[in-house]
């Protein structure tokens, strides 16, 4: 297992991908590209601490809602803001954008667009991992619209099967909205996101994903279980969809996240207080830290990464897009 990373440090990065996501949804509204994308506002921590307990030799794919898997990993502000520009400087040299962000070097396998693409890619990559006989793992992260496809269930099968090292985390963001209508969605039968991978036998989990601590101890044991010759196993993390997600296009509803909304209830807004004060998981630990003593550092760290996001958008909107005849590179064919 890696190094426990310490709260500040957590905050540190759920609050870069909060910001991170709100200059893109800016930037978009201003005009200054075009394109769809997914933001993940409101699944900072598991993002955050998922990729904090992995090791350097364990592999990743993941799903259109990327942002904050790559910014947690380590992928550098400024190149993933710009290859989502489409900029030759980009982290992919302008070929990915949003969807298909991928970084081999800090082991992700891809980044999958496609529904459900992100699960069978996992499998494959813990194939490997079990290959190399090196305690590696394939951590496969998706969405719960994901477990509608019938390659969800093919390779939960085949990963139960084959006894695969892979950590399926399965970000649902919907779980409130299910949770007091009784059930899933039009287009689940069973109950319970966690019933599918039963049926396979593989051991599974849900976990409310707000609290770092739960997170971090309840993610921490399934990866030493699955990393130790266990087996497959499931993560359901459950989170409130934020907002500005419930339009098709990212709607900045709730304005700016104010991190004084940690330590001071009165800025909250009305509108959507009940997010901001049960949902929101970067308020959550800023309030957390600011009863410790931490308020004036938590502060700090915003302001730097205030600072660091208006660096990476001068950076992206300057780099050159690529050039035309660039279009042919790494073409097979």
């Amino acid at each position: 297992m890696s190094e426990k990373v310490s709260r500040l440090g957590l905050l540190s990065r759920m609050l870069l991908i909060r910001r991170f996501e709100e200059t893109l949804i800016d930037i978009y509204r201003q005009g200054l590209f075009s394109g769809h994308f997914h933001v993940c506002i409101g699944q900072e921590a598991s993002a955050a601490v998922a990729m904090s307990l992995l090791q350097p030799n364990d592999r990743i794919t993941t799903t259109h809602r990327n942002h904050g898997h790559i910014l947690a990993r380590g992928v550098d502000e400024k190149s993933a803001l710009a290859e989502i520009l489409g900029r030759s400087a980009g982290m992919n040299d302008g070929y990915a954008g949003s969807f298909h962000l991928t970084d081999p070097k800090l082991g992700f396998l891809s980044t999958s667009g496609i529904v459900g693409g992100s699960i069978s890619l996992g499998v494959g990559g813990a194939f490997a991992c079990k290959q190399r006989r090196d305690s590696s793992v394939t951590m496969a992260l998706f969405g719960d619209g994901a477990l509608e496809e019938g390659v969800a269930f093919e390779s939960l099968s085949l990963a139960a099967l084959w006894k695969l090292p892979v950590v399926f985390v399965c970000e649902n963001n919907d779980a409130e909205l299910w949770s007091e209508s009784g059930t899933l969605s039009k287009e689940h039968a069973v109950r319970s996101l966690c019933d599918l991978p039963k049926l396979c036998g593989i051991t599974t989990i849900s976990i409310e994903g707000v609290d770092v601590d739960t997170l971090e101890s309840e993610l921490s044991e399934v990866i030493k279980y699955t990393r130790s010759g266990g087996g497959p196993t499931f993560v359901e993390v459950r989170t409130a969809r934020w907002p500005g997600n419930r339009t098709q296009w990212p709607n900045p509803v709730t304005g700016r996240t104010d991190i004084n909304m940690a330590f001071s209830h009165e800025l909250i807004p009305d509108a959507e207080r009940k997010w901001f004060e049960r949902h929101d998981p970067v308020l959550a630990l800023a309030r957390r830290l600011g009863k410790a003593g931490e308020e004036a550092t938590v502060r700090s760290i915003d302001l730097a990464i205030d600072q660091r996001m208006k660096d990476a958008v001068d950076f992206a909107l300057n780099a050159p897009f690529p050039e035309p005849r660039c279009a042919l590179n790494n073409v097979y064919a």
